[in-house]
């Protein structure tokens, strides 16, 4: 599939929905690239508001401030994927979004999601769906033990319970408040990856190596990309699953499709993101085109290129916790000093103003010649830090 598009050329205006770390670091890639940038987010104080040229300070359904958005922008994206679907719908009248209000849709639904993935042909994990007391009752037991997920608004680890036997599946779903849930079974993991994918409006299609990650209670804490950081068959079946999960939903912009990788090898897929993801910040100092800058090159119908991997990476998830890492309790800033004088270290700060535990305040990527030497000088950022080794 191919056509021809008329690109947005630097100069002109790009404008993203949510004013989030993601937001920031797609603003800073596209006035690197000569574009003005716009964030529409109801925080005055943003990390991405803070650093555009325009800041529209309302809520995301605010029709004042999606009508203003329309009018300073050539083009619109999200950078999470709880903008509700509706704001996304309401800009695409008037002008170009990505990704689809309809493929975010699916994004923001589990239960949407995994019959997508079905849909694709790619492993799922045995599930069931969870609306109504009646469907609960129906659950099969061969689904226990299992993980019990909200069908919407969860992300982080947050919105769902592990249950363990029927009993503590019925206090768990009323425990989530009843409402729409998926029961997932738990299968045996021996380790999770992800797949960053970029497709254009004319059918063209990129992806990032694949990610190697390591989530603690929920998390992503490290993702590890070089060379055979997963077996080659494995690797081009993740890539596959990822390119048919974003070609049948039509999708333009970046996606993220995560992965379990199960104990006999066997891969299945966990969920998507539609938007630049945790485990893809590594490609800003180990690629030469970051996801950030495909995000930029998808909206404004400019050409995609495949990335290229010239550095083996680790990526450290730097989360609030590290600020209170003194026995006191008293707030603290980490030793970035330490972490600099190391070979390799790429620091990502994003410029929010308050730290608490739990809250995404940063990454550290480290880069180097071979894996192992990456690996080493992680560990040793690590250590400084009082982040638990890997």
């Amino acid at each position: 599939m191919s056509q021809t598009l008329k690109p947005l050329l630097p100069g002109s205006t790009l404008g993203v929905l949510g004013g989030g770390q993601l937001g920031r670091m797609w603003a800073h890639v596209a006035q690197r690239m000569g574009y003005n940038t716009a964030v529409l987010d109801p925080d005055a104080h943003s990390p991405a508001g803070l650093v555009s040229h325009h800041h529209i300070h309302t809520d995301y359904l605010d029709l004042a401030g999606l009508k203003q958005l329309a009018t300073v922008c050539q083009a619109v994206t999200t950078e999470f994927e709880n903008v509700p679907a509706d704001a996304l719908a309401q800009l695409a009248a008037t002008l170009p979004v990505s990704p689809a209000a309809s493929a975010v849709a699916v994004a923001q639904d589990r239960a949407r999601e995994k019959a997508h993935f079905v849909k694709c042909g790619v492993p799922v994990a045995p599930h069931a769906v969870i609306d109504t007391a009646e469907q609960l009752a129906a659950v099969n037991d061969h689904l226990l033990p299992g993980i019990l997920k909200t069908s919407r608004m969860g992300y982080d680890g947050k919105g769902q319970l592990r249950v363990t036997t029927r009993d503590e599946l019925n206090a768990g779903w009323a425990k989530l408040g009843s409402v729409p849930c998926v029961l997932e079974k738990m299968l045996p993991l021996a380790s999770e990856c992800s797949v960053i994918v970029a497709r254009g409006r004319d059918g063209e299609m990129v992806n990032l190596p694949v990610q190697r990650n390591l989530h603690r209670d929920g998390i992503l804490a490290v993702t590890e990309v070089f060379a055979g950081n997963v077996p080659e068959a494995l690797a081009n079946q993740a890539i596959t699953a990822a390119k048919a999960v974003a070609q049948e939903l039509n999708y333009v912009g970046v996606l993220c499709v995560e992965f379990f990788v199960l104990a006999d090898g066997s891969l299945v897929v966990n969920e998507i993101a539609p938007r630049p993801h945790n485990s893809g910040h590594y490609s800003q100092d180990a690629c030469d085109v970051s996801q950030f800058e495909l995000q930029v090159r998808t909206m404004a119908d400019l050409p995609l290129t495949q990335p290229r991997l010239h550095s083996p990476a680790v990526m450290l998830n730097l989360l609030g916790d590290l600020w209170f890492a003194n026995a006191n309790a008293e707030q603290v800033e980490p030793a970035w000093q330490q972490v600099l004088a190391l070979p390799g270290t790429h620091l990502h700060l994003y410029g929010k103003r308050e730290a608490r535990v739990g809250r995404k305040m940063g990454h550290l990527n480290v880069t180097a010649a071979t894996p192992e030497a990456a690996s080493v000088v992680a560990l040793q950022a690590a250590a400084i830090l009082g982040i638990a080794p890997f």
